[in-house]
Parts: structure tokens; sequence; C-alpha cells
């Protein structure tokens, strides 16, 4: 369990706050790239660690991540006019570039030089993935673009998506690197007694510390079969990746191995975008789009189960239209999507983030107490003027998830060394 003010500590990220400051530190998801398809295209709003922001794409398609408020009467810049290389307030006419700096003040007269002494909130974008990326931090600590094998993975061998999540950031992660919770809440054929995880559904964990932030595994004893392996990486602060590389049901290679993980950016204390990301284990595999609408559907996001602004159809106004007879006789929840599994616990807990010092943990969650320890210790690195783990490109690149069936005889650090290594 975590002491109040601990919880506190993690679970609050607006502008001052301890993880707020964390989370400012590294390049994160802002929109998708889909958002803003074309130069001078209608603004978006975005809300990221507590801010209104609003998104633009200008006349030369350089991108903008700015205040949501004209600085002039406080005008929602939502209604601005996208035009010749600026946002135009609607309200006096006033016109930001993509820097947040006012280059023209229409209502005021013509040899004024107010408009150079005006400038916005702005933040630096980047592009990269399908995904607009934003860095929120002090300037002097910009850190390099972020180098995930995921990103480099080319189009036809990845997909992005993101979902709405009611709920605190760090209920989601925790959820993320919880790996005995799939033996159970996501076991979706309750009469197959076979599958790997439902013949071992209390595997024993172990976390490796990095410079990025862990490599975990959860090792299921399938007895004569020898043991089945699942590598996690978790990557500071909030990203889980994860293999998918063999079936659960029986071991066998998956016809499109891969691998797969989601990326938590807090919106405010409260609610939270979601990540999600799959990509090809192998160059030589590309995916086909039947494989990717088979995978959105499954996890609970194929077309018909997202409604506008990438909320889920299935969310806490209908109880995520849980079928109780199918919980008795099919699935162990009833609630279709496996994704949507992990929401129907998660947003409904408490309000506005769970209460951990009333938990009673145990060994299956290892790697959840390993990252409440590393996020605090993020959050006192940064208050001290330090850098947290994982600010680097480099110390994560080269790492991905995994998983497999292993002999007994072998310990999985030597079984599965190349396993973890990245092939992009």
């Amino acid at each position: 369990m975590l002491k109040h003010e601990d919880n506190e500590r993690l679970c609050r990220v607006g502008p001052g706050t301890p993880m707020g400051e964390v989370f400012r530190r590294y390049w994160i998801p802002a929109l998708l790239s889909e958002e803003l398809p074309k130069p001078d295209c209608p603004p978006v709003r975005v809300r990221l660690l507590g801010e209104d922001l609003i998104a633009f794409r200008d006349s030369e398609g350089k991108l903008g991540l700015v205040d949501a408020y004209c600085p002039h009467r406080r005008a929602p810049l939502f209604w601005a006019r996208n035009e010749e290389c600026g946002l135009r307030c609607v309200y006096h006419g006033w016109k930001f570039d993509t820097t947040g700096q006012c280059v023209d003040m229409p209502n005021e007269p013509a040899e004024s030089n107010f408009k150079h002494k005006v400038k916005i909130t702005s933040y630096p974008c980047w592009e990269q993935a399908g995904i607009i990326w934003t860095y929120m931090g002090p300037a002097d600590e910009l850190p390099p673009v972020p180098d995930y094998e995921w990103i480099r993975a080319p189009k036809t061998h990845r997909h992005v998506s993101k979902t709405y999540e009611s709920c605190n950031w760090l209920q989601g992660l925790e959820g993320g690197i919880d790996t005995s919770h799939s033996s159970f809440a996501h076991n979706n054929n309750i009469a197959d007694k076979n599958a790997l995880r439902t013949r071992a559904p209390s595997p024993k964990l172990e976390v490796v510390k990095t410079d990025y932030g862990f490599s975990y595994v959860g090792i299921r004893d399938l007895k004569e079969d020898g043991n089945y392996v699942r590598g996690y990486q978790y990557i500071m602060p909030a990203q889980q990746m994860r293999g998918a590389i063999i079936r659960w049901k029986d071991g066998k290679m998956e016809e499109f191995p891969s691998i797969a993980g989601h990326l938590w950016v807090p919106i405010d204390d409260a609610t939270t975008w979601v990540w999600n990301f799959i990509y090809s284990s192998e160059p030589s595999i590309p995916f086909t789009e039947e494989f990717v609408l088979k995978h959105e559907t499954e996890f609970g996001r194929g077309p018909e189960d997202v409604l506008p602004g990438y909320r889920l159809k299935r969310n806490p106004s209908n109880d995520f239209l849980i079928d109780r007879e199918v919980q008795r006789t099919k699935t162990f929840t009833g609630i279709q999507g496996i994704n949507t599994q992990d929401y129907a616990l998660q947003e409904t807990m408490e309000k506005p983030y769970c209460d951990r010092s009333k938990e009673k943990l145990g060994t299956a969650d290892t790697a959840i107490i390993a990252a409440r320890q590393m996020l605090l210790e993020a959050t006192r690195t940064v208050e001290k003027g330090g850098r947290p783990r994982g600010v680097d490109p480099l110390t994560y690149r080269n790492v991905r998830g995994c998983d497999r069936l292993i002999s007994k005889e072998l310990h999985w650090s030597e079984a599965m060394k190349e396993d973890f290594a990245a092939k992009f």
C-alpha cells in the first residue's frame, strides 16, 4: 500500500505538482496526425496534464500547440481562423503563430508595437508514427525525440490508436504492468482448461531495473511442458510493452507475431488518453488490414465500438453492456473487448483516483510496487534538478517485449536474451 501523501504525489499531474513535473520532462503524445490532416485545417482542442491547449497545422504544415485562450480578453482560440500561417482570434483579430508569438493586432493603431510584446504559451511539437508529440517542460531540459522500436517500425508493420479512459493515469498503467490478471479478467473462454494462463494462473514475477525503467517476466509453470514466460518492458514514465508472439491457447506461433503495448498520458487527475500500439515482431512479416481490424475489434476498439472523440461505446453509463449470461457460461467478465474489460474495472474505482492506502498487495504485485518506487524516485529527482530515468532514448531504443515456451533447465535471462533485443 501507499501512504496517502505518496498516492497524491503520484496521481496529481497539473502544473507544479511533483508527478506533473516528471511528465513534463518527456516527449508525450498529444494527438493523432489524422486529427490535423492538412494545412489550415480546423484547430483542435487538447487537454494535457491539466492544461487547456489548442493544436493547429499552419499554412506551411508547421504544427502549433498553444494556450487555449487569447491573452486579450481570454476568448477561446478554438473559434479562431486558421489562416496565413497563424491562428486569428475572431473576437478582435489578434493573430498568433506556431511559437505563440502575436504577429498581428488589427484593432490597435498601425504604429503600435504592442503585438511584439505579446506571446502565449506554446509547446514544441514533433510528428512521427502517425502521432503528434509534444514536450511541455523547461526549454533548457528539452530531451532528444523518442526512439521506441514501435516508432521505427514501418507503417506496413505498425498500427497505433488512442482511446479515452475516465480514470486516473496510474490506474491504467498499473493494470498494464499487472500480468496475473490476464488469467482472470481476460479469460474469454472459461471452458478451455488447457490455455497456458489457465493452467498456471499464478506466475512468478522477476523484475530487473534498468536506466529506462525495468524489464520483467511472468513465469508460468506448465509442469512437464516447461515454462511459459512473458517478457514486459516498463519505460518511464508511463509505457508498457509486451510480447504477443505465441498463442495463449496452445503456445504455437501466431500468424502475425507481434509486440503490443500502451502509453498512458494524463488529461488531468481524473481522465487519461490511452495510446495503443502493436507492431510486427518480424521485419519479414507485415500486417494485413484484416489482421489489424481483427486485433482492434478483439481489444474493444473496432469501428463499431468507438464513439466520436475516441470514446468507447461500452462505458460506465451502460455498465459496459455486461452480459451476465455470457459471464456465467462463456467468459470470466461477460464484457466484450480485452481492453474494455480493463476499463470496466479501472473506470469504476474510487474517484478521482483510488485510495492506495487501503490496498493489500501480494507477490503478484511485484512490478506494480517497483513502478511506484521508481515514480516516487523520479519526482524527487526532478525536484532536486535532476533528470529522471528514460529521458535519454539510448537507454531504451534496443528493447522490446517477448513471450515463449522454454525448458525448465534454462533460466529465462539466457533463453530469451535475444528475444528482448530490437530488430527494427
